[in-house]
């Protein structure tokens, strides 16, 4: 295969809504006109650096390198993270090799023919974190380890919903539970400033950051239970693991692409998600049994270890390399 590292750039738009046919037309005719330029481009780098496969991870981005890897007859792998093809992936599913998915069933008839579930990849070291690393970190030594621990995480754009209703149920929450928030940058001191109206012994199981970065691996394992968004790469580490969780969608999110993903995985079992008007008294109800009942627990979690796929990435590659084989026979 070959081995060079090159990089080059190809013109590439997005095709935005608008909100009447003549505002459509004036935004978008300038993003049209510049694909096949990209296009070209794409050509003339895949004609350079004749590669064995190449991979599209959607996204307009991607479009007109795949475009090029058709015109050019190499293997074209399309991955798609959520549960439905998005608009790119649509498009380039009927040139595509193969299309790996996370699941099937809401796929279109003609892309389910080159279809093959790998799950979306999750890096290694996050499937093998240890608890107790976790419980040394500053902050969390107040813990109290006979109550379920709650990992709150509303990720970039679902930050600010999730902050609110964590706010509003916190002096409930903490009399079930310890609660880990990565609450984001901006919102850190408010959250301490919520934490100071606590008694120092429910301030004690909370902790407000604004970010988790290598601790991550081992604040899941901590987690009894999480509470987060579910765009793709939310639920992937959760289902991977097999954590109860429930789930937030993002309702801004292209397409309703975070209630899809929510609802596919709450029809099974595997999460709860808050599928109607997200109000505090809902997040409680969702909660209540999952942080009274290990039981509960227990069930959600095996149904979504089901739905996880901690080999994805052993998968998704395996999916390129067979198509390398074939084409260098």
């Amino acid at each position: 295969m070959a081995s060079a590292s090159r990089r080059h750039a190809t013109r590439s738009r997005n095709i935005r809504p608008a909100p009447s046919i003549r505002a459509l037309a004036w935004s978008n005719v300038n993003d049209v006109a510049r694909v096949p330029l990209g296009v070209i481009q794409a050509v003339r780098a895949v004609r350079a650096f004749h590669p064995d496969v190449v991979l599209a991870t959607g996204g307009y981005v991607s479009v007109p390198m795949s475009l090029a890897a058709w015109v050019c007859r190499r293997p074209l792998v399309v991955h798609e993270q959520t549960v439905r093809l998005g608009l790119a992936n649509r498009l380039l599913a009927r040139v595509a090799s193969a299309t790996s998915v996370s699941t099937v069933p809401l796929l279109p008839e003609r892309a389910r023919k080159r279809a093959v579930v790998t799950g979306n990849p999750v890096r290694p070291e996050v499937l093998n974190g240890h608890a107790e690393k976790a419980l040394e970190a500053p902050g969390l030594t107040a813990f109290d380890r006979t109550r379920p621990t709650v990992y709150v995480t509303g990720g970039a754009q679902g930050v600010t919903q999730i902050n609110r209703l964590i706010g509003e149920v916190l002096p409930w929450l903490l009399e079930r539970a310890n609660v880990i928030h990565q609450c984001g940058p901006a919102a850190v001191t408010a959250m301490q400033a919520t934490a100071e109206t606590l008694s120092a012994e429910a301030a004690g199981r909370y902790l407000p950051v604004g970010f988790v970065g290598p601790e991550l691996p081992d604040v899941f394992p901590l987690a009894d239970v999480v509470i987060s968004r579910s765009g793709a790469s939310s639920i992937t580490a959760p289902t991977a693991l097999g954590l109860p969780s429930v789930l937030v969608p993002l309702a801004s999110s292209a397409g309703g692409e975070q209630a899809h993903n929510a609802r596919q995985l709450a029809d099974v079992g595997a999460v709860c998600a808050l599928l109607g008007e997200v109000t505090p008294t809902a997040l409680c109800e969702a909660l209540e049994p999952l942080l009274a009942e290990p039981a509960r627990r227990q069930e959600m979690a095996g149904k979504a270890r089901e739905q996880g796929r901690p080999d994805a990435g052993d998968r998704q590659v395996d999916v390129v390399l067979d198509l390398a084989k074939a084409g260098s026979c």
